[in-house]
């Protein structure tokens, strides 16, 4: 596309569903790798991941011609496809129905991946359900609380 230039910079979070604690530690990184591929499979650049046994983060540059919610939906479907082909869990494995997308400038991308980076240390002291809200109300977010995630 000539003439578009652009800067977005987006941190996606989305959890297991019922909060089930069942990613597998030992996985972590070869989760993240294929989802770093699903992302660079979407012209989009995954800048960090992390992810807890509940949950995970990542920061990527979006292209503009991306939706993210298909995004999303693409990377959950390829991550949950690994997990089941590989049998990383017993029985089954779905991610929840929803997901945060918050937006972020250049300048925050060092903060953002120093926050996603130290997910183990952040939830000794905050359960994911109250970071997430946090989230929401940094970002000024409206939300019924009945309908945050699936908690």
């Amino acid at each position: 596309m000539a003439g578009t230039f652009h800067q977005i910079y987006i941190q996606i979070v989305f959890g297991v569903r019922s909060r089930d604690r069942i990613i597998p530690q030992s996985k972590k990184t070869t989760l993240h790798k294929y989802i770093t591929g699903v992302v660079q499979n979407n012209k989009c650049k995954m800048i960090c991941i992390n992810s807890v046994p509940d949950h995970l983060h990542f920061l990527m540059g979006l292209h503009p011609t991306i939706c993210i919610s298909n995004l999303v939906k693409d990377i959950k479907l390829s991550a949950s496809d690994l997990i089941k082909k590989e049998k990383w869990v017993a029985g089954k494995f779905y991610w929840q129905a929803g997901f945060g997308a918050f937006s972020y400038s250049r300048s925050d991308i060092d903060k953002v991946c120093r926050y996603i980076n130290n997910q183990e240390e952040h939830h000794k002291r905050i359960t994911f359900k109250e970071e997430y809200e946090a989230l929401l109300k940094e970002f000024q977010v409206e939300y019924d609380p009945k309908y945050v995630l699936d908690f």
